[in-house]
């Protein structure tokens, strides 16, 4: 049977407190349960966030399935590290699961950065049908030469401009902002050939960037603008669909390796099951806040020229398809066609 000693490996208490990472806390059972596998599933979002909640039920459903045999503690907000230290952590074992940007995953797998192209998935339905099929095996096989287990691909969304200065109706209109990015290289190439200035920052350091005018906007799905308040301080929502994004729910390989083939199958059924339910709670989530913005008097919301965005920022396909991975950038654009 799975046993494993978590103060074993990893960096220590003190390495991870020099490393800005915050301490795993005691994981409460109750009283007769013994959890012989206790892993942490470390992510960056919000209290409600679907992300947040779906990781929870993973969770919760685990460990009722293994009778406790197999549990997971849940770390979100940056708890342990933001993403890319959670990444890190997840390539040497120190943290055994993690789901966050697809973003922040393309620093370490150039190539996913690619599902984000511009325009390239008119929904998420879209999006997941493609990593369902021959493309999200080829994923797997390139997660596996960077020491990762994909469980499954859970939503981050169509994404959308905020900024505390105007609308944006027309790429001209991002002129003279500084727009926040995750550490996406297709992100930036997007807002660069849009005519925007870009700045990389942490997204949990992003609410006080956008209050502190560090930046002037940022791109985001509804759901996170509404889970982390970003309304707030940007009051200016322009729907520019610019571009989809995943989030890869991972498992480090090393840990994958410790398990038994059966305890596998079952961590990815439940996976599985958490992946559709985050689907779902984030498609609701958008329609629900969609309508909430639009009905807010505080708010102003406005629909991009989609066209002049397109036309904009078609020369980043023309970029990526030189990139090494050129070949793969056309498969997955050929895919996206159907």
């Amino acid at each position: 049977m799975t046993k494993f000693d978590l103060s074993m490996r990893g960096p220590s208490r003190r390495g991870m407190l020099a490393a800005g990472l915050a301490m795993p806390a005691v994981l409460s059972l109750p009283r007769g349960a013994q959890a012989q596998a206790t892993m942490t599933l470390g992510h960056n979002a919000a209290a409600g966030n679907p992300r947040w909640i779906a990781a929870d039920k993973f969770s919760e459903l685990l460990k009722a399935r293994t009778n406790g045999r197999l549990a997971v503690r849940v770390a979100g907000a940056e708890q342990l590290g933001n993403e890319q230290s959670l990444l890190t952590s997840l390539r040497t074992g120190a943290v055994d699961m993690t789901v966050n940007s697809q973003g922040s995953t393309s620093a370490l797998l150039p190539e996913l950065a690619a599902l984000g192209l511009p325009f390239l998935f008119a929904n998420s339905a879209a999006a997941f049908k493609v990593l369902e099929g021959p493309i999200g095996a080829e994923f797997d096989q390139r997660f596996a030469k960077i020491g990762m287990v994909p469980l499954g691909w859970w939503d981050n969304g169509i994404r959308h401009i905020t900024n505390s200065k105007r609308p944006i109706v027309k790429p001209a209109d991002l002129k003279g902002l500084k727009i926040r990015t995750p550490p996406d290289p297709m992100t930036i190439d997007i807002f660069q050939a849009l005519g925007a200035g870009t700045e990389q920052i942490s997204f949990g350091e992003l609410y006080v960037a956008l209050q502190q005018g560090v930046v002037d906007g940022q791109e985001n799905p509804l759901v996170n603008i509404a889970s982390s308040k970003l309304f707030e301080v940007n009051r200016f929502i322009s729907l520019s669909a610019h571009k989809w994004e995943c989030s890869p729910f991972l498992m480090s390989q090393i840990t994958w390796m410790r398990l038994s083939p059966a305890d596998r199958e079952v961590v990815k059924a439940t996976a599985k099951e958490a992946g559709e339910l985050q689907r779902k709670l984030f498609l609701d989530a958008e329609i629900k806040f969609a309508a909430e913005f639009r009905a807010n008097a505080k708010l102003q919301v406005n629909e991009a020229d989609m066209a002049a965005f397109r036309e904009a920022s078609a020369k980043v396909y023309d970029a990526w398809k030189t990139k090494p991975f050129g070949d793969f950038v056309d498969r997955l654009a050929k895919a996206a066609r159907g």
